[in-house]
């Protein structure tokens, strides 16, 4: 929760500075009311915001340095660590940085952002931890560089930049979010999962500290692979735990249950279990968190969210991202975290990563498949397969060569395009979604010209690990992330993600790619090292998640119905979206298929209560 912000290269007296930076912190502490310290030297500021337990600061002889989060050193660094113990981690951060420059940040592990100030060089050193847990956003301006761990921070600064970016919203309706490096802000950028920013003599440079090396031939036994990977999940969730009230999310599905079992083995009583679910066909998946409440005999605590509960959470939900966000299972999770704050806990323990470390997506196995084409002979598929399959008119064939003709015209497109095939934008078509105007001031080809430049600096030869790493960026730090950090701070309540620490990771690169992806198996090693640890009616389930059944309610639900018709009335007059497409979406799409046209409702919706609440009409 809360976070922290700043500035080099502005200054003026104590009575105009401290102002403005508390300004800045205000964001951070709007919900939680979060402590907040604030530095200011004579053209540097920082101020954090957080409990002590997750706010690490240091001063001396115009050296600032703050840490958001929490962060160690190798287990190879153990006298680094010892010095953390003895004196705090900012204050050994500030020793090593002279010494080591960008090797100290290499040697962090955690869930962190950290900042270095030099306030008589002028220097600053701005960082994220390797998996983009905290988000750090930046801006230059006039020869100063602002920064916060919220967009809205640096816009309170005097001269912060709050002129939206059509391109970011255009990217927000593609992606159901704003993925990074940009920001829904002209001139504010935000870092990548392990980099970090060195500005000095008024100039920026980003560079990556660390970046995955995938080890695909490396062949070790099955049972040393399992027994460090269950010593890693135990010591994981123990450094996790650290003395406080913990409990975890649990959806029923293989990650929250193998958390919800491990933390009861680690703190030696039944684990405080948390979960939601919806009266909907299709989406409640409350019998599954059950069965693995039972097995591990959890103190498990259930809420069903209503559609009432959805009308009252959207303007909620909307206030706490400081950018357009369209992940509506925002709302369950955001409950969840209520029920955890409410029963007295310190932090909830969240299962995300498990999918993008180990292979759980469908779309791997997908992928996998489609992969088969390319190993055709060229000429044979240029030729002869390709062409005469997609002269076959769809509509008019049998189903088997229905199929087929979807599987060759799905198969030629390249990776990574290729995942976006079923993208509700490309669907729609972006020129029966956005007025011309708007069209006209974005690059539509953006979006995939960032997708194949994540995908593409992956240096792996396998393609489950080329999508994994790409699913560490879009999924986890854009998306996945940010959802659920974002609803339990609207909760008040801490969360971490301890399949995502560093040794896991790390773990995960040195598997073989058939350990995550056997054939079609998906996380094939995750489930056998589980087996018989985890129940096998959970071993064997689908993926699925919080998903909140929008499109239901939107079509069911007379109040919803009416929040969203509201909104998307009154995003006509931003000039972004074509009035003949909202009327067509609400009026004609929404009633032929809920689930479907029920999301492009909730991104519309939600880009306009973000307006809302951060642009004047």
């Amino acid at each position: 929760m809360s976070g922290l912000c700043g500035w080099i290269g502005y200054g003026g007296a104590d009575d105009q500075i401290q102002p403005i930076i508390e300004r800045m912190t205000m964001p951070l502490i709007r919900f939680d009311g979060s402590p907040a310290q604030s530095l200011i030297g004579n053209r540097v500021a920082l101020a954090l915001a957080a409990s002590n337990r997750y706010a690490h600061t240091y001063r001396k002889e115009g050296l600032f340095v703050g840490l958001w989060g929490y962060a160690k050193f190798s287990n190879t660094s153990v006298e680094l660590n010892r010095l953390v113990g003895r004196e705090g981690i900012a204050k050994v951060i500030a020793d090593q940085w002279p010494l080591k420059r960008e090797a100290v940040l290499a040697d962090l592990s955690g869930e962190f952002v950290c900042c270095i100030l030099n306030d008589h060089l002028q220097e600053a050193v701005l960082a994220v931890d390797r998996m983009g847990t905290r988000p750090l956003y930046y801006q230059q301006s006039q020869q100063v560089l602002l920064f916060g761990s919220s967009a809205d921070s640096i816009v309170m600064h005097p001269f912060g930049v709050s002129e939206v970016d059509p391109q970011g919203l255009y990217s927000y309706v593609f992606f159901h979010m704003i993925p990074g490096p940009d920001t829904i802000y002209l001139g504010q950028k935000r870092l990548l999962p392990g980099e970090y920013l060195i500005y000095r003599n008024g100039r920026i440079e980003v560079k990556k500290y660390w970046q995955v090396q995938f080890k695909e031939k490396e062949k070790r036994p099955f049972a040393e692979l399992k027994e460090e990977f269950l010593a890693l999940l135990h010591s994981s969730i123990r450094e996790t735990v650290e003395g406080q009230k913990v409990g975890t999310f649990l959806s029923g599905g293989t990650d929250s249950s193998t958390i919800a079992g491990i933390l009861s083995q680690v703190s030696g009583q039944p684990a405080k279990t948390y979960s939601i679910g919806f009266e909907a066909a299709g989406y409640d998946e409350m019998g599954y968190a059950r069965i693995a409440a039972q097995h591990f005999a959890t103190q498990h605590h259930e809420y069903y969210v209503t559609p009432e509960d959805v009308v009252a959470a959207i303007p909620q939900i909307a206030s706490i991202f400081d950018q357009p966000f369209g992940n509506a299972s925002a709302i369950p999770a955001f409950y969840c975290a209520q029920m955890a704050k409410a029963d007295g806990l310190d932090k909830l323990l969240g299962g995300d990563g498990g999918d993008e470390l180990f292979g759980g997506n469908e779309r791997y196995a997908k992928q996998y498949i489609f992969s088969f084409y390319e190993k055709l002979p060229l000429v044979l598929r240029e030729k002869f397969i390709t062409p005469l399959t997609l002269k076959v008119p769809a509509n008019i064939v049998p189903g088997i060569i229905r199929k087929m003709r979807s599987y060759v015209e799905q198969a030629t497109v390249p990776m990574p395009e290729r995942m976006e095939t079923y993208n509700l934008l490309i669907r729609y078509h972006p020129e029966n979604v956005f007025t011309g105007e708007f069209l006209a001031s974005i690059d539509a080809a953006y979006p995939l010209t960032l997708l194949r430049k994540i995908y593409y600096q992956t240096h792996a030869d396998s393609l489950v690990n080329r999508m994994l790493a790409s699913d560490w960026k879009f999924t986890l730090a854009d998306n996945d992330l940010p959802k659920v950090i974002k609803a339990c701070e609207l909760a008040g309540m801490n969360v971490a993600f301890p399949l995502l620490n560093s040794e896991m990771v790390d773990f995960s690169a040195h598997l073989e790619p058939q350990l995550k992806l056997k054939g079609t198996k998906l996380r094939y090693f995750f489930k056998e090292a589980l087996r018989g640890f985890l129940p096998d009616e959970i071993i064997a389930k689908k993926k699925h998640g919080f998903g909140l059944p929008v499109g239901i309610w939107l079509q069911q639900h007379k109040t919803l119905q009416a929040q969203a018709a509201d909104s998307l009335n009154d995003l006509r007059s931003r000039k972004i979206v074509r009035p003949d497409f909202i009327d067509k979406l609400l009026g004609q799409h929404l009633h032929e298929h809920p689930s479907y046209h029920g999301t492009m409702v909730w991104l519309l919706m939600m880009m306009e209560y973000w307006y809302k609440q951060r642009v004047s009409c």
